[in-house]
């Protein structure tokens, strides 16, 4: 639809010329008194000397072209028509430069360090002040940090070009040319004001890598602006742009610390045929290599970890991303990153300990960072990570906050006789009643232990066994029920860290996962294990694994659940009253075949990245937390738009 730029800006000027094009008026702009002492800010309103149209490229770019857009198009436009112009392209190549640096070499190096006559720096203008006619002070912005750029036109011009006429002009054309936003490259030497601040005195007019073509706000507020435009949001709000640095540091120190203590660092497959390891309703979809078969986006790595432990990789670890089809609100989003490690021959102190240790270790990082570079961002309390963290026992913690004595909770009828203490007791439980004993149980310490990780971090420890499906279990010796070798981290009322030694014995696992997913409701009212009669897995045949995995996904799509924005303490207690997510997974009994190999006694301990930086950023969303906000964002609906929908897009 273009011709070549140099004839298509030719046709322009002749247009321009012939009256074809009618003027467009700029915004008024604030008076100016013409002192040359003046300092005027020119933010990001064009020089009204260069005013002229340029026609778009097609009537709907005209249409819809903000004002800003047509002029710079025009004086770009002028300038490459020009006889001698002073950019001849828009969006040239860079070229390479010995003397390149970056600001933050620039502003770290000493004066002897700088042997070479000329640096070069480039970055994007975030300030421009014109003193007079000769002097311009431009701050550029590069990885983060800022410079000044002073560009005299007395040091740029070489004296004979003061005399032509053309030369003599471009100095002007640049003044009035160059915006805030503009990407440039300047050549010049170092140099300190007279309050001692460093500065790059410019020996050449600077270049011009990439112009804006829109103007980019002073102030940003508006938070549908700010979603749907995320790169001016992290223009315009250093706080928008010093969370996702954040994140950034807090990843990489994990990493660190993880090597140091000898992990490797594993990438397990994000598509497999079952989606196991986590209590979540999974994403399905097809390949077109196997046309006829549902495959799962992991809900998490767990299950692909622990193989690499039966292995022989003791120490492993993976930073990657999680799919959960669940709702969205603010602390919750179907894609996130999760962190786990698996770690041979550890028990659950070892894990406590570790989750202390790294906890602590991240928060005197990001204190340091928040005090020197991500200075938006609200101080960290260090007296809220003092170790050891608080630990609370499960059932001990309910029974003293209910003032009742909790039924054998490994009995098949421990649900409805729980329930019935609690009527009798006077204790009433937000919403419906769980249908199954361990919804129950997460609800009520939901109500009665999580909030007091409000005051300072908290461990719960010893769930009941029905719990935790992955984890290994013992008698207590204090409750004289049966608990899991399991910790959760708790921080300001979210849960931060699940923990656990896991299950390794094969037919236990089996057996755990069977009766996790079998717990039903008796049509009597009582609750019952509806578990077929096991066959051994060396004898199963495949059309029954393909019957049972046909019935799990029709259950995965009878399934219902719904999801709110609300309060992060509300919408817990209403996601206990989803179905129960592991009675739609397929059992994986490739990883039960799996344990018959070995697998050591095993810490494993899994924590989603989002939860630490919404921690210790002060972020209360975890949308400003991900580079692009939550699936509401990227997709472009809202809650409601997708209500009325049906869901559709």
């Amino acid at each position: 639809m273009n011709s070549h730029p140099r004839f298509r800006t030719a046709a322009i000027d002749t247009a321009c010329l012939a009256g074809r094009f009618s003027r467009v008026n700029p915004a008024p702009l604030r008076s100016i008194a013409p002192s040359r002492q003046t300092v005027q800010n020119f933010a990001s309103v064009p020089d009204t000397k260069y005013r002229t149209v340029a026609p778009s490229d097609s009537p709907e770019e005209a249409e819809h072209a903000s004002p800003f857009k047509l002029q710079r198009r025009s004086d770009l436009a002028k300038d490459q028509a020009s006889e001698s112009p002073l950019y001849p392209e828009s969006y040239p190549r860079i070229e390479p430069s010995e003397a390149r640096m970056a600001v933050s070499e620039f502003l770290e190096s000493e004066e002897n360090e700088l042997s070479q006559p000329l640096i070069n720096l480039v970055g994007r203008v975030r300030a421009k002040r014109v003193v007079g006619k000769k002097l311009v002070f431009l701050d550029i912005v590069n990885e983060f940090q800022k410079v000044q750029i002073v560009v005299n036109k007395s040091k740029c011009v070489e004296p004979q070009d003061n005399i032509c006429t053309h030369n003599s002009k471009k100095f002007d054309v640049f003044r009035a040319l160059i915006q805030v936003g503009d990407h440039i490259s300047v050549n010049g030497v170092r140099d300190r004001t007279p309050a001692g601040l460093l500065t790059l005195a410019a020996r050449e007019i600077p270049e011009l890598l990439s112009p804006t073509m829109e103007q980019i706000p002073e102030v940003l507020t508006d938070s549908k602006s700010r979603i749907q435009d995320r790169h001016v949001d992290m223009l315009v709000n250093k706080e928008t742009v010093d969370v996702l640095r954040l994140r950034s540091e807090i990843t990489k120190h994990m990493r660190d610390h993880f090597h140091s203590k000898r992990f490797l660092e594993f990438q397990t497959p994000i598509l497999a045929e079952n989606a196991g390891g986590a209590i979540a309703r999974p994403f399905v979809t097809r390949a077109t290599e196997f046309k006829d078969k549902d495959l799962a986006l992991r809900v998490a790595p767990e299950l692909w970890l622990k193989r690499l432990v039966v292995g022989g990789v003791d120490r492993v670890f993976e930073i990657g991303p999680a799919f959960r089809n669940e709702g969205v609100d603010a602390t919750h989003n179907p894609e996130f990153t999760m962190c786990e490690f698996y770690s041979a021959y550890s028990s659950l102190q070892d894990l406590v300990h570790e989750t202390e240790e790294l906890l602590t270790s991240l928060a005197k990082h990001t204190k340091k960072l928040i005090e020197t570079q991500l200075t938006s961002l609200p101080p960290i309390d260090m007296a809220k990570f003092q170790r050891p963290f608080k630990q609370i026992e499960f059932v001990p913690a309910l029974e003293e906050a209910t003032g009742i004595r909790f039924p054998k909770l490994s009995a098949e009828d421990a649900l409805p006789e729980l329930i019935a203490l609690m009527k009798l007791a006077g204790i009433s439980i937000p919403g419906d009643i769980p249908t199954s004993l361990p919804r129950l149980l997460d609800r009520l310490a939901a109500m009665y232990i999580e909030p007091k990780s409000f005051e300072e971090p908290i461990f719960i420890t010893k769930h009941p066994a029905c719990m935790s499906p992955l984890a290994k279990s013992f008698l207590c010796p204090e409750t004289y029920q049966l608990v899991s070798a399991r910790a959760e981290l708790f921080v300001g009322g979210r849960e931060l860290a699940n923990m656990y030694e896991e299950e390794n014995d094969p037919k236990e696992q089996q057996r755990k996962l069977t009766s996790h997913r079998n717990l039903v409701n008796l049509d009597n009212g009582d609750i019952g294990i509806n578990a077929p009669e096991e066959t051994p897995l060396e004898t199963e045949a495949s059309e029954q694994e393909a019957a049972l995995e046909e019935n799990a996904e029709v259950e995965m799509e009878e399934a219902e659940g719904e999801e709110t924005d609300q309060e992060v303490f509300d919408h817990h207690m209403k996601r206990a009253e989803e179905e129960d997510e592991w009675a739609t997974s397929p059992l994986d009994r490739s990883y039960i075949k799996a344990l018959d190999y070995g697998l050591p006694p095993t810490g494993g301990w899994g924590c989603g990245v989002e939860r630490l930086v919404m921690l210790f950023s002060g972020a209360t969303r975890i949308s400003d937390c991900l580079s692009f906000g939550t699936i509401q964002n990227v997709v472009g609906l809202s809650s409601g738009a997708a209500k009325k929908s049906g869901g559709k897009s």
